[in-house]
């Protein structure tokens, strides 16, 4: 086959949960183990730091394997859904993986594939373990799909797992209370290996304590043992401090990941970066310095608060769930008391996201261009309009992001701001 064909085979033969939903998520680790046997269990051949959460694990991800490639290290990255390149999901030193790689390895599981039916997860999952152990990575970062727990990432043993925050998403799947969620997210907590918590709140606390004190794992809260001051958001950069409560050291950072909200992802980052470097690994200061400045070139992260236009402003951000929304319009509110912005939102969602939820939070003073990704799951602009049309945001339909985007930036003035989110999809069907 060639690679296109091998991956149209990936998309038509095997379940996918971004196009299809919860019937491709499969409720056990069995297809991935069986995978995994097949390969000669290539999960136990690399280092592994294992990332889990609601909102920001992508980011924190992207953050630290930024970091250990600048700090000298071969870094494999797995994450997912991708936006424009289904090799996005697997990347060494921020290179992805190679054509020939992926029509090799679904030819050489085709057979196994065709007998135990495997979700398309499944399979990347497998095809990334298999390719970071060819290529002899030093260490890889590994982002969960969905949940933790029963995501088919959780058959490696890491060296450290983070959990960024809980938050409402994929109730359908991980339950309808935080308690839930957060039970499903602490199933990647294993004995005795150490994990960092970005965030948590009332209901989450005790789930993970319990979950490591059962595992004798040690816990480490980021927001006890750091503390973030000085905030300042520009159009492509961010500056903070983060300070060690226990050492009462300080230390200024920049990143090229704008977002407010990366604030709270770095200070998971940092959190995480001094317990590697008790495990033995030397990040010397002025790498990690260049990294975080620097994690969309190395790394290729795109997508948060992701500014790809001036005059007016467009802003790409994969923002699809409450949380995400609610972080998203902090940052309209930031600028908006400086630079008292017309704010514009292109936005398109999935069905089976809490979708009224999310309309209830946006300001009915915008204006509004509904519209929709073209897969299966997409709730459709017709829909979309009628349903925000009961929280009073009205505005037109359109069935494509981009001649939205279009006509968005013909009725914007020069200093507006026009924010395209709701779905991952959507912002992947976007021409940049």
């Amino acid at each position: 086959m060639t690679y296109q064909e091998t991956i149209h085979y990936l998309y038509a033969q095997l379940p996918m949960f971004s196009r299809v939903g919860a019937i491709a998520y499969k409720e056990d680790l069995h297809n991935t183990i069986a995978l995994c046997n097949a390969l000669d269990n290539p999960q136990t051949k690399f280092k592994s730091i294992h990332i889990a959460g609601t909102n920001g694990k992508g980011s924190t991800s992207h953050m630290l394997a930024a970091i250990l490639q600048q700090s000298g290290y071969k870094t494999g990255l797995y994450t997912s859904p991708h936006l424009k390149d289904f090799r996005e999901r697997i990347k060494i030193n921020g290179e992805m993986v190679s054509e020939a790689f992926v029509v090799e390895f679904v030819e050489r599981t085709k057979k196994i594939s065709e007998a135990i039916q495997p979700s398309f997860f499944e399979l990347t999952v497998a095809m990334a373990f298999d390719y970071f152990v060819e290529q002899k990575v030093d260490i890889t970062v590994i982002e969960t799909g969905l949940g933790g727990r029963l995501d088919s990432t959780n058959i490696i043993t890491p060296i450290l797992s983070v959990i960024t925050n809980i938050g409402y998403d994929h109730m359908n799947i991980l339950g309808d209370t935080l308690e839930k969620i957060a039970y499903e997210k602490a199933g990647i907590i294993k004995p005795s290996v150490p994990v960092v918590i970005g965030e948590y709140i009332n209901e989450t606390r005790p789930v993970f304590e319990n979950k490591a004190t059962i595992c004798y794992a040690p816990i480490h809260f980021a927001q006890e043992e750091y503390a973030i001051n000085n905030i300042k958001a520009g159009n492509r950069q961010l500056n903070c401090d983060i300070t060690s409560i226990a050492h009462h050291v300080t230390e200024s950072f920049l990143l090229d990941l704008n977002g407010l909200y990366q604030a709270k992802n770095l200070r998971t980052v940092v959190c995480a970066e001094a317990i590697l470097k008790e495990q033995g690994f030397t990040i010397p200061n002025e790498a990690e310095k260049y990294a975080l400045a620097n994690v969309k070139n190395l790394t290729g992260l795109q997508g948060r608060w992701d500014v790809i236009a001036d005059k007016p402003m467009v802003v790409l951000d994969v923002a699809h769930n409450e949380d995400g929304i609610r972080q998203v319009l902090e940052q309209v509110d930031y600028f908006q008391q400086t630079q008292k912005k017309q704010v514009h939102f292109v936005i398109g969602m999935v069905k089976d996201k809490e979708v009224s939820k999310v309309l209830s939070l946006l300001p009915r003073d915008a204006i509004y261009y509904f519209t929709n990704a073209h897969i299966p799951r997409a709730l459709s602009a017709a829909e979309l309009q009628i349903k925000a049309g009961e929280f009073g945001l009205s505005g037109t339909t359109f069935d494509d992001a981009n001649e939205a985007i279009i006509s968005a930036k013909q009725q914007a003035g020069a200093d507006d701001l026009i924010i395209v989110c709701g779905s991952v999809f959507l912002v992947g069907e976007v021409d940049v």
